[in-house]
């Protein structure tokens, strides 16, 4: 008997790019509807790999990076491997497993001697979203590989949690997620106050959600508003997801919980600086409810870090309008 093709894909960073990885797993299921897919992440992403309903199995990175990587990728034995998030030891590891086809980019020097099939593809440069330049790897496998943002937002295989009831007269559920454990330019303290204080307690429940380690952040957030439920720590990741597409709206900068949400189909409202490569061009937020706001205004001010003057120029009423339409 013929052995399936059985195609992993590698992604071992952060929640949000996994997320925008996740229709790479939709689009091979279409095109080869026979094939297998397995998805490579780590412990702190398994949940929401496994969420998925295009993916097949989940090979957990932290596992495996300690044992003989080149021999428990053989077991797999996969036929390709598509190196979406870079990652030295691997490629090198998946070459001496045997894997048939693997597929990097040109961009990385190590392709050249360790993956035998490479697209010239420049995120740095391109114009594309993270997720389309994501599907873009696809052509190492011969099947489609240009998308929409349209087409992309039935794409993540995330189910969609039906809400507990359709009365419009019942309080929105609104989760506001502050901090970004540094991958993003936050709002800020201040405006995230206001803006609850504009959020008129009989139409909304809040919920400010992060780390443990971003509780007492929370607590300062949340002080003296009554109505404000701080829910820091209090999930698993599992528990956060479900959670996710229970309510109406989620707003954040761009951070991992922004990108689930909008694959859950709740209304999802970036906010977001205007520099490249971390503007809304590249990172918005792809979903049938999702938006963002950004100043019209070139500017690599905080390119090095720090506070981000643009962003905290977005304005409470605006979040607020953009939440009430």
């Amino acid at each position: 008997m013929e052995q399936p093709r059985r195609i992993i894909i590698s992604r071992t960073d952060s929640i949000g790019d996994v997320v925008l990885t996740l229709p790479m797993a939709a689009a091979i299921k279409k095109e080869l509807p026979h094939a297998e897919v397995y998805f490579l992440g780590n412990s702190y992403t398994k949940n929401i790999i496994e969420a998925c309903t295009f993916v097949d199995v989940f090979v957990n990175w932290d596992d495996m990076k300690n044992t003989n990587v080149a021999k428990t990728l053989s077991s797999i034995q996969a036929t390709d491997i598509i190196h979406v998030f870079p990652h030295a030891r691997l490629a090198s590891e998946a070459k001496k497993a045997g894997i048939k086809n693997r597929i990097g980019t040109t961009h990385r020097l190590y392709h050249w001697y360790t993956c035998n099939t490479r697209i010239a593809l420049s995120r740095k440069r391109s114009s594309l979203h993270e997720a389309q330049l994501n599907l873009k790897l696809l052509q190492g496998l011969h099947i489609k590989s240009d998308y929409t943002l349209h087409e992309i937002q039935q794409m993540y295989g995330l189910a969609i949690d039906e809400k507990k009831s359709s009365n419009t007269t019942q309080k929105k559920k609104i989760i506001l997620h502050p901090k970004s454990r540094g991958s993003a330019r936050e709002w800020g303290l201040q405006n995230f106050r206001e803006l609850i204080r504009m959020m008129d307690p009989a139409l909304f429940d809040i919920y400010i959600s992060g780390t443990k380690e971003e509780e007492a952040f929370a607590t300062e957030l949340t002080k003296g508003f009554d109505h404000v439920n701080n829910i820091c720590g209090k999930m698993s990741l599992n528990e956060f997801i479900q959670f996710i597409g229970t309510c109406d709206a989620l707003i954040a900068c761009s951070t991992g919980p922004l990108h689930i949400a909008s694959a859950k189909g709740i209304k999802a409202i970036g906010l977001y600086a205007p520099m490249k490569p971390i503007f809304p061009q590249r990172w918005a937020p792809i979903g049938t409810h999702s938006s963002y706001l950004v100043i019209d205004k070139d500017c690599n001010a905080c390119k090095n870090g720090g506070s981000c003057a643009c962003i905290l120029q977005i304005q409470p009423k605006q979040v607020l309008d953009e939440l009430m339409k």
